[in-house]
């Protein structure tokens, strides 16, 4: 076992700047009209309280914005329903998350081309006419002006397009149109709700990833067009192999996944116009696949701390891709674990990966300690909250914290702690024979197996410092507190008394 002495004195102070909460990604946004959804969101929000939601789709045919209509005189009008939009939009602001709007896909009857991605169709070619598109954009916003208000939505930030560097999601990754659609969207964007921040290029990783940045901000500065952020994604996964409808692949270390979003925030900063502009990572995850059985496991929430840790370094936000299974862009999912990319299984089953964002969007208070295994506050009222991971990538060996803080008396210390051994549902379902359909006994068994262990403590301090240790098994992600325990028993009320008259 690795052993590991943190000293913390009471005038440390550590670098840590946590955005895990600002959004997180969701499938395409017609999914929202299901049940389940709305479900697994509500869960989420319960747990983790994201502030904003991104996904694809707000143009896309299932959500019915577009419809022209013809005249008597056979002349085309363009026109707009916004009802589904309405759905989705109520739906999000009761459950206390708003949109980070991405303005994609195309409209069939809009667009130039026939070029479709994934199972639902989505269409990836830009529109057959800038101004028809411009004015979509522009009435789309103006409704939700009108049902919610101009300064609510103003609020909400606004992405153009999504990854155009891959050919899949624009058109032969043509980045002198996707430049054109960027001009075009940004200046619909700003004449309809000047106050709203529109940024982009979203794109992916790839050889190319830092041009299309540059070169983005070149144009954006050349012409005068307004850049509130920039956007783009990180993914973890190298060398595919995929095993029939599966993806399987060797992980990057947090390190080097930093080290590429540091390479981003340096070439935004090498312009002058643009140093210090906020870059959003408006997707990350491990795998790129909705089919990788990475994301249902105890190694992925162990991955996903280690970047929760460091992420704030270079990034204004990073969205993980997704909050939930309710997910279709290879097809519809057949069983409730299937490597998809959400943090919540189909019916409501609860993986590791979310429990290592309800612990980090819960933290309070001032950082005095950061390293490769711990993140450590001290609140406002003396009390200490952190979160503490194992990440085991070469090895399973345990890892032990040995951990002195100042305090003095009495300390209640409270750890929820993730692991193979404690919290591992897809295990469980792994030694049911992986039904493809499950009973009520075994999904109440499977929900109730994704549940963090809970463990209390009582320490003393001596000499003014308290010390505890910690032993963080294979993949663990363990959440703690630790509190002055004041002690206020009612009188009469004895704890030892039956342990003492057994």
């Amino acid at each position: 076992m690795k052993r590991f002495d943190i000293q913390v004195k009471p005038g440390d102070r550590a670098e840590f700047v946590n955005n895990a909460a600002y959004c997180v990604g969701t499938g395409r946004m017609g999914l929202a009209m299901q049940k389940e959804y709305l479900d697994q969101l509500a869960m989420a929000q319960e747990l983790c309280g994201f502030q904003h939601i991104r996904g694809h789709g707000l143009f896309c045919d299932d959500m019915a914005i577009y419809q022209p209509y013809q005249d008597a005189e056979g002349v085309w009008h363009d026109a707009y329903c916004f009802t589904y939009l309405d759905r989705v939009m109520d739906s999000y602001l009761a459950l206390g998350i708003r949109p980070f709007l991405e303005l994609g896909f195309m409209p069939e009857r809009m667009a130039s081309g026939t070029q479709t991605i994934f199972y639902w169709k989505g269409n990836t070619t830009p529109p057959r006419d800038d101004a028809a598109w411009a004015n979509m954009v522009k009435a789309t916003l103006r409704h939700l002006a009108d049902r919610y208000g101009e300064e609510e939505i103003s609020g909400w930030p606004c992405e153009v397009w999504n990854e155009p560097n891959l050919p899949g999601f624009w058109e032969n990754a043509d980045e002198e149109k996707y430049h054109r659609l960027y001009e075009v969207s940004v200046r619909a964007v700003k004449e309809a709700l000047p106050a709203m921040k529109v940024g982009g290029p979203a794109i992916c990783g790839g050889p190319t990833s830092l041009d299309w940045v540059r070169n983005f901000l070149a144009f954006c500065r050349d012409r005068k067009l307004p850049v509130d952020f920039v956007t783009r994604h990180a993914y973890m996964g190298n060398n595919p192999e995929h095993k029939g409808r599966y993806l399987y692949h060797e992980m990057r270390a947090v390190d080097d996944t930093v080290a590429e979003m540091q390479a981003t925030r340096e070439v935004i900063d090498s312009f002058p116009e643009y140093r210090g502009l906020p870059m959003h990572i408006t997707e990350f995850n491990t795998s790129y696949n909705p089919f990788c059985p990475i994301h249902d496991t105890n190694l992925n929430a162990a991955y996903i701390a280690g970047l929760l840790a460091r992420l704030g370094d270079v990034a204004a936000s990073y969205s993980y891709w997704t909050f939930g299974d309710v997910f279709e862009e290879q097809g519809v999912p057949s069983r409730p674990f299937h490597g998809g990319f959400g943090m919540i299984a189909n019916q409501l089953i609860p993986k590791p990966t979310l429990w290592t964002f309800a612990f980090f969007n819960g933290l309070r208070g001032e950082a005095v300690y950061r390293d490769e295994h711990m993140v450590l506050t001290r609140r406002a009222d003396g009390s200490y909250e952190g979160v503490c991971w194992n990440l085991c990538r070469e090895s399973r060996e345990p890892v032990a914290l040995d951990v002195t803080l100042p305090g003095e008396g009495r300390w209640a210390l409270m750890t929820r702690t993730v692991d193979e051994v404690v919290t591992n549902p897809l295990k469980a379902w792994h030694e049911m024979g992986e039904p493809a359909t499950l009973s009520r006994e075994q999904l109440t068994f499977l929900r109730q197996a994704g549940q963090p262990q809970c463990q209390s403590e009582s320490l003393e301090a001596e000499g003014g410092s308290l010390r505890l240790s910690l032993t963080l098994r294979e993949n663990a992600v363990v959440h703690v507190t630790l509190a002055p325990a004041k002690g206020e028993p009612d009188y009469g009320y004895e704890y030892d008394w039956y342990r003492e008259h057994a």
